[in-house]
């Protein structure tokens, strides 16, 4: 049975937390504490699975008692609980928060961020990835992007595409901003897939703030160079991918969706280079050896891959569950049903094509193939499409290529 601690200096908050989980205690075990102090207490004599703090309270705040939560025990799922007025408070809170909620607690809403992140730890049970997933506030900011947004944000006449164009070229800072604008603190009616429509709702304002806050969008130290492994490339290749998934007819919804995973799709990889790098470092080796792809040999040596290890992550963020699925399954699209192209096969299809083509503006290394699963496309009746798919995918390298020489043009004659 999950853990469940509620942290409050209110009684009748608590009362009203308690009323909403009654109905759920065959489900959960739960445990209230009324101060930061009595909850780490509590966590001393027995860790929970999901630990809810108030971020405005005497004494330790909320901001304070994730932070030693996350430091000390990073395998729970933190969430941040607060009232409207306290935004500059809550906002402390999003270095060390995976979810937020807001007071008066929605019971809907409460009950599924409490049961997303537990049956998401069900499903991806192992001890290495959640300690690995736990510990992570932020993920690697390229610090080229980092500095041209800034920039971009003081300009006085500064638009949301403006903003979005500089945004979605980092998996970082997309993930952090889908993150908070579909927490139940903004209390949305319906869960925000895209870019444009997350910075639209945040403001400029709030991007800003998120922005120039060293806690949010940091670069995480690099102590060592990962042989076989380079930052630059993953973004580009993330890019590539988002790309091409704009161009393949996905039904409905799911091609916004599909967009927004495709370009989040390896911050897996980010996550094992920068916390498990000597883990990552020989399934790297081994796949480049074995000739064989990378997440296969992952799985061999953790159990899980890359693919699971950036859905965790981003399902505890409380990003909109078909993105966290076509993450998850994009190596291996028939782990899901499928009767249609849905998300996930139009991210495996992306990655796929992405992984023939190269960005590097300098010659390295040869592309790296990466077969389609032939069996699903079958499946869904879209063999026939791989050609138009291949024609599809090098327009969007060469618009990537193109504007890459740009920008290096346009910084050599500035």
């Amino acid at each position: 049975m999950k853990r469940i601690l509620v942290v409050d200096d209110d009684s009748q908050v608590l009362g009203d937390l308690q009323r909403a989980l009654e109905p759920l205690k065959d489900q959960w075990e739960t445990s209230f504490a009324r101060s930061g102090e009595e909850a780490l207490a509590s966590l001393k004599a027995a860790p929970c699975d999901v630990i809810i703090s108030d971020v405005s309270m005497p004494g330790m705040d909320g901001a304070t008692l994730l932070k030693q939560v996350c430091e000390k025990y990073p395998t729970i799922v933190r969430m941040a609980l607060s009232s409207q007025r306290e935004m500059q408070s809550a906002l402390r809170t999003i270095p060390v928060a995976h979810q937020f909620l807001v007071k008066p607690c929605d019971t809907h809403l409460l009950r599924v961020g409490i049961g997303r992140a537990t049956s998401l730890s069900e499903v991806l049970n192992n001890k290495l990835l959640t300690s690995i997933v736990g510990s992570v506030k932020d993920l690697p900011v390229m610090p080229r992007t980092y500095l041209a947004l800034r920039q971009k944000l003081v300009e006085p006449d500064v638009s949301v595409k403006d903003v979005v164009k500089l945004v979605e070229q980092d998996v970082g800072i997309s993930a952090k901003i889908l993150q908070l604008v579909n927490s139940a603190f903004f209390g949305l009616p319906r869960e925000i897939s895209t870019l444009l429509t997350a910075v639209s709702y945040l403001g400029i304002d709030m991007v800003q703030n998120m922005v120039l806050s060293a806690e949010v969008f940091r670069v995480f130290e690099r102590t060592a160079a990962l042989p076989g492994f380079s930052f630059e490339e993953m973004h580009q290749h993330s890019q590539l991918t988002a790309k091409i998934a704009a161009r393949i007819p996905a039904q409905g919804t799911a091609h916004d969706v599909a967009v927004v995973a495709g370009l989040l799709h390896d911050v897996g990889k980010l996550v094992l280079a920068t916390r498990s790098p000597k883990h990552f470092a020989r399934a790297l080796a081994g796949a480049k050896e074995e000739k064989r792809p990378l997440y296969a040999v992952e799985e061999e040596l953790m159990g899980v891959s890359h693919a699971e290890v950036g859905a965790y992550l981003l399902g505890i963020w409380g990003l909109p569950c078909p993105v966290v699925e076509a993450v998850a399954h994009h190596h291996q699209p028939r782990r899901a049903p499928h009767e249609v192209l849905d998300a996930v096969g139009a991210v495996h299809i992306a990655n796929c094509l992405a992984h023939s083509h190269s960005l590097v503006l300098a010659a390295g290394d040869a592309p790296v193939n990466q077969a389609m699963d032939a069996e699903y496309l079958e499946a869904i009746g879209m063999s026939d499409q791989v050609a138009e798919w291949e024609q599809l995918a090098e327009e969007a390298a060469n618009s990537l290529r193109s504007g890459a020489v740009e920008r290096s043009e346009s910084r050599v004659s500035g």
